[in-house]
């Protein structure tokens, strides 16, 4: 009978294994086959006994079921294909970051216009932002500075963002949080949908740059062709 032998295919946190073949240790198993077909109620035997026919291994998929649940199936492919499916979920999975900007209640703006840049850039990522505010000497005296700035910078961003929350004194800072209105992962989407639609473009200047020579070269062939005629 073919036997899996397959060790871990990869550096990933080993979870428990089901029974497969020869160690599943039960009188009789609910069988389901290669392609999902309920077979029913077999003993352990003739279900061992079909999958050394499919050249398939006997997988036991639901142990606390009475009695237990048994697959038909090509195990190594199987856990191959449940890696790569768990490897790509994890990498285009979403994670919410916390940006932080830093302002001063005076600031020049030009700096305020490249700080707000920022804000924009991580909004648009998806991500979360902290604002602070820093206080300096008698600066710590004008809340309202801090407040009126960040009010301004929610208002400039509100497309983009919301007030997640309200500005707070914090011994001589003042925060404030801004949330995005777009999920991680609509931004994750959005941002390898613009690189794809840059590649096509890129390829798109390359194949009309060498139509174009085509079409150059064909004209020098037919110069030539009239030149020599002419001769």
């Amino acid at each position: 009978m073919r036997c899996y032998r397959g060790g871990s295919i990869s550096a990933e946190p080993r979870i428990a294994e089901p029974r497969i073949n020869d160690r599943i240790r039960v009188p009789e198993v609910r069988l389901v086959g290669p392609s999902g077909e309920q077979v029913g109620i077999v003993p352990l035997a003739k279900a061992l006994e079909l999958a050394q026919e499919y050249d398939l291994d006997l997988v036991e998929v639901a142990a606390n079921a009475r009695p237990p649940v048994c697959k038909l199936m090509d195990y190594g492919k199987f856990k191959y294909e449940s890696a790569m499916k768990a490897r790509e979920a994890r990498k285009n999975q979403a994670h919410t970051v916390i940006k932080e900007m830093k302002l001063r209640p005076k600031i020049d703006p030009h700096d305020y216009d490249t700080k707000k840049g920022h804000v924009v850039r991580f909004l648009k990522q998806g991500d979360k932002v902290k604002i602070t505010i820093m206080f300096r000497g008698r600066e710590q005296s004008r809340p309202e500075l801090g407040r009126r700035l960040l009010q301004r910078l929610a208002d400039d961003v509100q497309d983009l963002g919301f007030i997640e929350s309200s500005p707070k004194q914090d011994g001589r800072n003042m925060i404030m949080v801004l949330g995005p209105h777009k999920k991680k992962t609509e931004a994750m989407a959005e941002a390898r949908e613009a690189q794809a639609a840059r590649k096509a473009e890129r390829q798109g200047r390359g194949a009309s740059a060498d139509d174009q020579d085509e079409d150059l070269s064909g004209a020098d062939e037919t110069a030539a062709e009239q030149e020599h005629a002419e001769a």
